[in-house]
């Protein structure tokens, strides 16, 4: 059989070009020669030889174990976790920072002038300040996306977990902040479709937790939108007349204390649509103010929450 095949592989090199049928013909040569003889058969399963992968010179050396070095540099002001050191983060928690909060925002449709991140620019600001509030806090990465059904994204931009995947995030989260010796989690949402997952979250953790000494937290009065624009209509004076547009003054001002390019204030400036439903965006140091004030008031209705929340935990 082997001759056969050597015979039919010398016909088809004179075939130009090879055909479908001499290839089918020699496949089937050759697996019954495999048949006949399994040293055919091993020979062809052989992958092709391959040149070792290079290896960066940092992983080629034992690694230091800097879990126990003492930090040598002064420690950075900041509450994000992902900003900070390893050494930072392990200096902050064994020195009383043992509060973590966990914050979802998501990538959707904000109109014609917001950017499609707006919920995670005005968690960079309100986390921030609920975190130094507490005074016990760090922040965990944001988790910048929202639970839904990704096969029916209606808009270009949005990006979504399916809730499964969303819920799995969640909890693998909080367990790799309780892991690291974090003992109250909070869980805040930026965003309406973003809570009863995390509630959800939060029940199964303390469920599976219970005795621990560890507590997740899942608290809706972050999700204050109704008393926001009260706050801005009383305290600030401002009054919308909202014109169907996924955006509203205050999510704006806040935005603006983060980065002005999440609202296109150049742009808008420049095109004479420095406005959101009938209320100037200018001057924008005015709005930026207005921002820090709306801040200030979701945060301290945030962590009289959280605090009233651990008290009745403990």
């Amino acid at each position: 059989m082997l001759k056969s095949s050597i015979n039919l592989l010398s016909r088809a090199r004179k075939l130009p070009p090879i055909t479908t049928a001499t290839l089918a013909a020699l496949g089937l040569a050759l697996a019954l020669d495999a048949a006949l003889d399994p040293g055919v058969a091993s020979a062809a399963q052989q992958p092709a030889p391959t040149s070792p992968r290079p290896t960066a010179s940092v992983n080629q050396q034992p690694r230091v174990d800097v879990l126990g070095m003492a930090r040598p540099i002064d420690m950075h002001d900041s509450i994000w976790i992902e900003d900070l050191t390893m050494m930072e983060v392990r200096d902050l928690i064994k020195g009383g920072k043992t509060t973590a909060l966990i914050l979802t925002g998501g990538i959707e449709e904000n109109g014609p002038y917001l950017t499609t991140g707006k919920h995670n620019n005005v968690l960079r600001v309100t986390g921030d300040a609920i975190a130094r509030s507490l005074g016990n806090a760090l922040a965990a990465p944001i988790v910048t996306l929202e639970p839904g059904n990704p096969e029916r994204v209606r808009t270009p931009g949005t990006i979504l977990l399916s809730p499964e995947t969303y819920r799995a995030v969640l909890t693998d989260m909080a367990v790799s902040l309780k892991t690291q010796g974090f003992t109250d989690i909070v869980l805040l949402g930026d965003s309406g479709g973003n809570l009863k997952p995390m509630q959800e979250v939060a029940e199964a953790l303390n469920a599976k937790w219970k005795g621990s000494g560890t507590t997740a937290y899942f608290v809706p009065e972050y999700y204050n939108y109704d008393e926001v624009e009260t706050f801005e209509q009383e305290a600030l004076g401002i009054h919308e007349k909202m014109e169907g547009l996924h955006d509203d003054y205050y999510i704006s001002s806040i935005i603006m204390v983060h980065d002005v390019n999440g609202v296109r204030a150049a742009e808008r400036i420049k095109a004479g649509k420095f406005t959101i439903n009938g209320v100037s965006l200018a001057p924008v140091e005015k709005t930026i103010e207005n921002g820090r004030k709306i801040v200030k008031f979701r945060t301290d209705k945030t962590v009289a929450a959280i605090r009233k929340a651990m008290a009745a935990a403990k």
